[in-house]
């Protein structure tokens, strides 16, 4: 008689305890950009929603600044440190491919010997790990995970492109996912469309860079074609995320897409008929495009100039390389 194997189960619910924040040390505004893409600051702020962005100092790491977030997170949610027992970094900027940055942000924030992985969805990326999170818990996987998004996108920058360069900047938002009495994160929405892979990524391979035959590899973009598909495609996935928890546009304390574009998040408004109530998360205006990041940065900001969102819903969706998305309906802590 074969024996019969014995599978965990854990949480019927997960929730987002707390958030942390990091971002690059230096505010680098649109003159400082525009010589090298024969632009103007006029012509970023009426494009893109951007006067400044962040970017880090030239010693300090992505994973520098996912540690800081990430301790951030925890000292706020309650739950000690060597109680997490899952660390998810979301990153496309991990400078080596081996080993994870997120083994050894567990050990920097005290989760040593949790379970740890990096995660590439780009900006989608944060999404996809509290995606993660909530799953591995309630599957009894883990018990309270730390999610991070973090990028130092300044170190994949040419500062001649025109279709990308002058959007990014650098920083990490960190989330504590424990168990819950009620549902505090809904399905989560998410897919992928790689016949589309070449809108928007890295234009050459690192092979290419060692061979000679190409120049370091920096991140490029078709604008026109990323534009339409965030604002047709990526409204039609929000709305699948809204049905998906049971909610409407209308329950919303807030909203926060990935900071790509201004004129995408303001169009993104206006296609899921957002009510004047439902704050939106805008940070993109001072800290600029941060991939992973994004979207935890920016909640990160809203909890600190809106603490009456706190105990609210928030409708979070990332979109990017790969082509990727996710979205989620999450209760604000």
């Amino acid at each position: 008689m074969t024996a019969t194997l014995t599978q965990s189960t854990g949480a019927a619910h997960t929730r987002i305890y707390s958030y942390g924040a990091a971002r690059g040390e230096n505010a680098v505004p649109n003159d400082d950009l525009v010589g090298p893409i024969d632009s103007s600051d006029e012509w970023i702020r009426q494009r893109t929603g951007i006067v400044t962005r962040t970017r880090a100092n030239a010693e300090t790491s992505a994973l520098d600044l996912a540690a800081e977030a990430g301790a951030e997170a925890i000292a706020r949610s309650g739950v000690a440190a060597d109680q997490i027992d899952a660390v998810i970094v979301a990153t496309i900027s991990n400078p080596r491919q081996t080993p994870s940055m997120s083994a050894v942000v567990a050990d920097r924030v005290g989760a040593n010997p949790a379970a740890a992985y990096d995660l590439n969805a780009a900006c989608a990326g944060f999404a996809y790990g509290v995606a993660q999170a909530d799953a591995l818990i309630r599957s009894g996987a883990a018990h309270y995970a730390l999610v991070i998004g973090a990028e130092k996108l300044s170190d994949v920058v040419d500062p001649t492109d025109r279709s990308i360069s002058f959007l990014l900047g650098d920083g990490a938002g960190a989330v504590v996912v424990g168990p819950s009495d009620t549902p505090g994160i809904g399905p989560t929405v998410w897919g992928s469309d790689g016949s589309k892979a070449d809108a928007v990524g890295m234009d050459h391979t690192l092979i290419e860079f060692r061979d000679g035959t190409a120049p370091w590899p920096t991140l490029r973009q078709e604008g026109p074609t990323v534009f339409r598909w965030a604002v047709w495609e990526m409204v039609k996935v929000a709305r699948k995320a809204l049905e998906a928890a049971g909610v409407e546009a209308s329950d919303l304390a807030a909203f926060v897409p990935h900071q790509a574009n201004m004129r995408i998040i303001d169009e993104f408004a206006k296609q899921l008929g957002l009510p004047e109530t439902v704050v939106i998360g805008r940070d993109i205006e001072t800290t600029g495009n941060t991939s992973a990041a994004s979207i935890p940065l920016a909640t990160h900001r809203l909890l600190e100039e809106h603490p009456e969102l706190s105990g609210g819903l928030a409708l979070q969706i990332g979109f990017g390389a790969g082509l990727v998305f996710g979205a989620q309906v999450v209760v604000l802590p």
